[in-house]
C-alpha cells in the first residue's frame, strides 16, 4: 500500500477511474446485447433503435477512454452490418 500522501491520492484516483471504466464497459455490453437480441428476433425497427443507442454508448465510452476508439468503430460497423442484413434474409 502507498505511504506518501501523493501516492495515496493517486491510488484513490486509479480506483475511481477503474470503477468508472468498468461501468462504461458494462453499459457497452448491455447495449450490444440489446442489439443482438433484436437481430435474433428479426425486428428491424427495434434493432434500428437499439443500434442508435448502442452507437451512442460505444462512442461515449471510446471518447472517455474506457474503450479503444478503433474497437468501438469495429463494433459499431459489425452491428450496423448485422442490422442491415435483417431485411436481406
Amino acid at each position: 500500500m502507498a505511504n506518501h500522501k501523493s501516492a495515496i491520492k493517486r491510488h484513490k484516483q486509479s480506483l475511481n477511474r477503474a470503477a468508472r471504466n468498468r461501468a462504461a464497459r458494462t453499459r457497452v455490453k448491455s447495449a450490444i446485447k440489446d442489439v443482438r437480441a433484436a437481430i435474433q428476433g428479426k425486428d428491424k425497427g427495434l434493432a434500428d433503435n437499439a443500434l442508435t443507442l448502442a452507437t451512442s454508448v460505444l462512442a461515449k465510452a471510446a471518447g472517455k477512454g474506457a474503450l479503444h476508439w478503433k474497437k468501438a468503430a469495429r463494433k459499431i460497423s459489425r452491428l450496423a452490418r448485422a442490422v442491415n442484413g435483417i431485411e436481406a434474409e
